[in-house]
């Protein structure tokens, strides 16, 4: 069994001026440097790693105008024939110095020294890897000698953006699955149906903007989509597709029985209110029975483990029809071979009588624990949830709003008071939890009258994204200030592969 290196005593210093980010758990510094230099080798040890092998190879002479070659295969046993070369080695009986299971899962070790050296149990972990060694030589190409360590605290490490409302080009979308994976985040949720919030826009519904942004060829569903942006299955394929090559899990959302025009505009006689509202009318069996159409027919676009249905904000009144859909459509999606993921709702939807109190609700169901009063973390778990945060408080953009963050989230208590067991001031889970996958930040177009565009979404998510991945991947900062992690995480803004943003 190959174990891995321990830390030296003053690794914590060392990790201050490595540069990478999030910075890995562990750094063992030794003399010397080595330059990577044109014609280097880079060698894999396993058919499954010829990928990324190809694409670490494009990745880096991208960011820095070296060219290699694809050497030899090696065994796990054995380091790259050519001297200064690359080696990327699959080794399964890897040991990491932690009982986290992610480690096994995402973890990997990047050695430097007459070569360099990617092993990992997996190929996530090699992946993962293969980031950190791209931000070193984005920085320099004399690359320090010494052995990092690395896996994340939590498996999940998100970012969720709002196209219901204001549609995002399929360019953006594949940019944007990049630039997650270069932070190492690897859980994209892509919120696909909302509409006007009309009680601030103080509009009627019927010209109320509502989108649902998936195009089927599918006779049944025409006229769902949205005629002002739509991802077609090509769409979807591409995006699948280069997420599997980055490591990142999409996890579309389909948000119902609330923020649900786009289904009573295409059939109004299931709307709430005679048609009059964005909730569908769960008394009428025909409902139900539509959106699990929807399901069956978008489902098969999807190829990773979790669908994400929504199930926020619905009228408390009708608490009983809600649960009875809550339970339909969770159990609907895990028939389709799914795990379902709903927005946190359930003590507001059980007439706030405090934790514990969502009895007779689906218990296998991924929470997304947006809002402390409609349900916050504590009652989550309590009810047996496994839970993510994604605190409106702490982790919410709406674009120019004067609630939330409506320029950028606040970096600065992020990086001084954030972690992902922390949902606010009075609502803090213990660190790892469990029941805690991670957490997950959002931007949410509420404002739909407004003229922005992707451009200007990125410069607001930019700032802070690295930040919230140092955060969800190790945790604390390692000694440095604020103003020096920005500074850093500036310096990492050239990630390769970019096609829409400059």
């Amino acid at each position: 069994m190959t174990q891995t290196h321990a830390s030296t005593p003053d690794n914590q210093m060392s990790l201050n001026g490595l540069g990478i980010i999030p910075a890995p758990q562990q750094w063992s510094p030794e003399p010397g440097t080595l330059t990577l230099a044109t014609g280097f080798s880079l060698a894999y040890s396993n058919q499954g790693l010829a990928q990324t092998a190809e694409q670490l190879l494009q990745e880096i002479a991208e960011i820095s105008g070296i060219t290699g070659t694809r050497g030899s295969h090696v065994s796990p046993s054995t380091g790259p024939v050519t001297p200064g070369g690359i080696s990327l080695v699959l080794d399964k009986a890897m040991a990491f110095d932690t009982d986290n299971s992610t480690a096994d899962a995402e973890g990997y070790l990047l050695s430097i020294s007459g070569t360099i050296e990617i092993r990992a149990r997996t190929a996530a972990g090699i992946f993962w890897g293969s980031r950190s060694l791209l931000q070193l030589l984005l920085q320099s190409q004399s690359l320090p000698h010494g052995t990092a360590v690395d896996w994340p605290n939590y498996p999940v490490r998100g970012f969720m953006l709002d196209v219901g409302r204001r549609f995002a080009a399929p360019s953006f979308i594949r940019d944007y699955i990049r630039f997650m994976s270069w932070f190492k985040l690897n859980t994209f949720i892509i919120h696909l149906n909302d509409n006007e919030i009309v009680k601030d826009s103080k509009r009627s519904w019927d010209v109320a903007q509502q989108a649902f942004r998936l195009a089927t060829d599918n006779p049944g569903f025409a006229g769902l989509a949205a005629t002002d942006g739509a991802y077609t299955r090509a769409d979807w394929d591409s995006f699948e597709e280069l997420a599997a090559r980055h490591h990142v899990s999409l996890v579309p959302e389909i948000d119902v029985p609330a923020h649900a025009r786009s289904f009573i505009s295409w059939m109004p006689e299931l709307g709430l209110d005679g048609g009059n509202s964005d909730m569908l009318d769960l008394a009428k069996p025909a409902t139900t029975a539509l959106i699990k159409a929807v399901f069956d027919e978008f489902t098969p676009w999807f190829r990773g483990m979790t669908v994400h249905f929504g199930a926020d904000e619905y009228e408390r009144d009708h608490a009983e029809t809600y649960r009875t859909f809550f339970n339909d459509i969770s159990a609907h999606l895990r028939s389709l071979g799914k795990n379902p993921m709903a927005w946190g709702s359930l003590t507001t939807m059980s007439s706030g009588a405090g934790p514990a109190t969502a009895g007779g609700y689906s218990r296998d169901v991924v929470i997304c624990s947006w809002n402390n009063d409609w349900y916050g973390p504590q009652s989550a778990v309590d009810d047996g949830y496994r839970v993510i945060n994604t605190n409106d408080n702490l982790l919410y953009i709406v674009p120019f709003a004067d609630y939330y963050h409506g320029k950028h989230l606040d970096g600065r208590a992020l990086f001084e008071s954030w972690e992902p067991h922390i949902f606010g001031p009075d609502d803090v889970l213990r660190h790892q939890h469990p029941q805690l996958l991670g957490a997950a930040s959002a931007v949410w177009n509420d404002l739909v009258q407004l003229n922005y565009d992707e451009h200007t979404i990125h410069k607001m998510v930019e700032p802070t994204f690295g930040l919230l991945a140092q955060k969800m991947w190790s945790g604390s900062s390692h000694g440095l200030v604020y103003e020096s992690f920005m500074e850093r995480i500036g310096s990492l803004t050239d990630w390769p592969g970019r096609t829409f943003l400059p």
